[in-house]
């Protein structure tokens, strides 16, 4: 990967539905350069164009975020179980007192009860479990990466 695969990556963070004929001129490249280098991108799973929702406007009003803790052996089992379940937004194995962190997208309280008792919690191997409704939701950055330093185009440093 190098700079204009940065900087196109980074065009597309802001704008995932940017014309590439506007990407080409804006990196003085041409627009076969843009196409072939997101293609690629994309083939490789560097790159996911999505479309992002605000799950309240779409009648979603019980989003909860679950910490799960599970029986070591049986973490990938686990892990693959749930993400199958539709309500499941985000899935996530991270390091502290539990083993994933679960983004759910549920219509209302009952819809989460249910989920939590007759899907989440009948997963054989998880031991423990700990429900947060997402009360207000600040940014929402779904499968986006971190933004490359700077602005689209300004090119990406490692400086930290």
């Amino acid at each position: 990967m190098d700079q204009i695969d940065l900087d196109i990556i980074s065009f597309l963070q802001t704008d995932g539905r940017m014309p590439f004929t506007d990407i080409a001129k804006a990196l003085d490249v041409s627009e076969g350069t843009v196409r072939n280098r997101v293609a690629r991108l994309v083939q490789d799973r560097v790159l996911q164009i999505v479309g992002m929702v605000d799950p309240y406007r779409l009648g979603f009003d019980a989003p909860a975020v679950i910490s799960v803790s599970v029986q070591p052996p049986l973490l990938e089992s686990v892990a693959n179980t749930i993400s199958k379940f539709p309500e499941v937004s985000y899935l996530i194995m991270v390091s502290g007192e539990f083993d994933l962190l679960v983004e759910v997208m549920c219509k209302d309280r009952d819809h989460l009860a249910t989920f939590l008792n007759e899907k989440l919690l009948r997963v054989p191997g998880i031991t423990n479990s700990q429900t947060s409704m997402v009360l207000h939701t600040y940014k929402i950055a779904y499968g986006a990466l971190p933004n490359l330093e700077g602005e689209p185009g300004e090119g990406y440093t490692n400086d930290a």
